[in-house]
């Protein structure tokens, strides 16, 4: 099985380096991933740079843009011939559940594989420390990966899964849990006394009695583990509206 590993924190980061030793253990990796850190760039694309395939080892490649050109770049060059059997993305440094999803470029190259028929998961711990500690995690990550390679999804499904920090309870297959960011930015002001501001926030839980969240899950001990799609069509609305 050829296996392709991208992330969005940059190659060198302790959870990429942990997701490429565990899945050698189940086929042939090949590593594209940005050259620095590339947090929150979605499914964002370069269209006004040149991308750069750099070779720093055998089969491990660093790219000068977002997780989606490594992807898109990779089908392209190194597999133009043959598509990978898996692509996984991660393991992250922070979460990725909620609402988090639509920012999050360990997501986006997981979304670019779905759109390219390409089975696909993107692991992600809630920790965002340099040296986080995935050895909780790591016992479930190749598990999940083989018995989600044994389904036959329809095309666009791919999975995101997250880990809280920590000893683990087991799985639970959960949906998007509801809610926004808010308090976003901190204002400071520099040395020449102008103002600039930093990200930061609060998630706020919209629904924090509901039990079949990421949220609740990982709140409470558990990987979250939720079935994705790149089709975005509202069916409910669709199904249910006659506007004509």
């Amino acid at each position: 099985m050829r296996i392709l590993i991208t992330n969005d924190d940059g190659w060198g980061a302790k959870g990429i380096v942990t997701l490429v030793q565990l899945m050698r253990l189940i086929g042939d990796v090949t590593v594209v991933a940005p050259d620095g850190p590339r947090s929150g760039q979605s499914s964002a694309i370069s269209v006004n740079i040149p991308l750069r395939l750099k070779q720093i080892e055998p089969h491990i490649y660093t790219c000068n843009g977002t997780p989606v050109d490594c992807i898109k770049l990779s089908l392209n060059t190194i597999f133009a011939n043959s598509k990978p059997d898996l692509v996984v993305s991660g393991i992250n440094h922070g979460s990725n559940a909620a609402v988090n999803v639509i920012y999050s470029g360990t997501m986006g190259a997981v979304f670019c594989a779905a759109e390219n028929g390409i089975p696909a998961i993107g692991f992600s711990l809630c920790d965002h420390r340099h040296d986080a500690d995935f050895s909780y995690f790591e016992p479930y990550i190749l598990s999940l990966t083989q018995k989600l390679l044994t389904r036959h999804d329809p095309h666009g499904v791919c999975y995101n899964i997250n880990a809280p920090i920590g000893p683990l309870k087991g799985v639970k297959i959960t949906r998007q849990c509801k809610g926004f960011w808010h308090k976003e930015y901190l204002p400071y002001t520099d040395p020449q006394g102008g103002q600039f501001y930093l990200l930061t926030g609060e998630f706020h839980n919209s629904e924090p009695e509901a039990t079949d969240t990421d949220e609740w899950a990982l709140n409470h001990g558990y990987i979250a583990l939720t079935p994705s799609t790149i089709d975005m069509t509202d069916y409910t609305w669709r199904d249910s509206t006659n506007i004509g």
